[in-house]
């Protein structure tokens, strides 16, 4: 049986880019599809599972900014976003929302097949992983879907990055895990080597687990070393 071909959305509303973009794939073995505008891909996707999207942010209606946000609500998707702008606000932004990627227009072709390649690798890994749910000091945490729920039944809402650090602590619990540990497990972050963003992930992440800073039950400090989660699995 021949190989499934990886179906990746380009949501673009310049023609020439994703008709060039799209034809440049395709001679790959890619199996391509174009939109417009939001609202397309929106009907494309309901009825047509992707594996990776391809936006641009500055899109008529909603951006490439809310596209990613409510995609990566839904699912691990692959997300790579296109823009003309060189400033870090949308890249920093969108890394935040949850894509993979953030690449500048204009970019070379080769370049993004080889992010496109890595990001499909990485995304095909992830929807093989064993469906996974693990339960500790009140909540329920399901790693393949990555949903965190209170017992009471509420849902938390996690952050790309929040989900990546709580996902690596749960694999090593009770083991005290660097900064630097730390920062390798956040894959959409290039830029994540610096200790004073794994502390302000750990304080968000903190607070969105009722656990208090000043005698954590569930993520503990260790002083000079970096964190360890203590709380107990189930």
């Amino acid at each position: 049986m021949a190989a499934r071909q990886p179906h990746i959305v380009i949501i673009e509303d310049e023609p020439v880019t994703r008709g060039a973009l799209a034809s440049y794939l395709d001679s790959f073995g890619y199996r391509v599809s174009e939109c417009e505008s939001a609202a397309r891909a929106e009907r494309l996707l309901a009825q047509d599972e992707a594996d990776l999207l391809i936006v641009d942010i500055n899109l008529e209606g909603k951006d490439g900014l809310e596209i990613t946000r409510e995609q990566r609500a839904r699912s691990e998707i692959g997300i790579i976003l296109l823009s003309g702008r060189t400033d870090d606000v949308d890249r920093i932004v969108g890394l935040e929302l949850g894509a993979d990627d953030y690449v500048c227009k204009p970019f070379n072709r080769r370049e993004l097949l080889a992010r496109i390649k890595n990001l499909l690798r990485r995304t095909s890994a992830m929807r093989q992983m064993t469906r996974r749910v693990v339960r500790f000091d009140g909540f329920s945490f399901d790693l393949a879907m990555r949903h965190l729920q209170k017992d009471d039944g509420a849902l938390v809402t996690l952050t790309r990055a929040e989900y990546e650090i709580l996902r690596v602590f749960i694999g090593n619990a009770g083991i005290v895990l660097g900064r630097d540990r730390l920062c390798a497990a956040i894959t959409h972050r290039k830029d994540a080597s610096s200790g004073r963003t794994i502390d302000v992930l750990i304080q968000r992440l903190r607070a969105k687990l009722g656990d208090d800073p000043r005698n954590p039950r569930i993520i503990t400090t260790s002083h000079g070393e970096g964190y360890v989660f203590t709380a107990q699995l189930g």
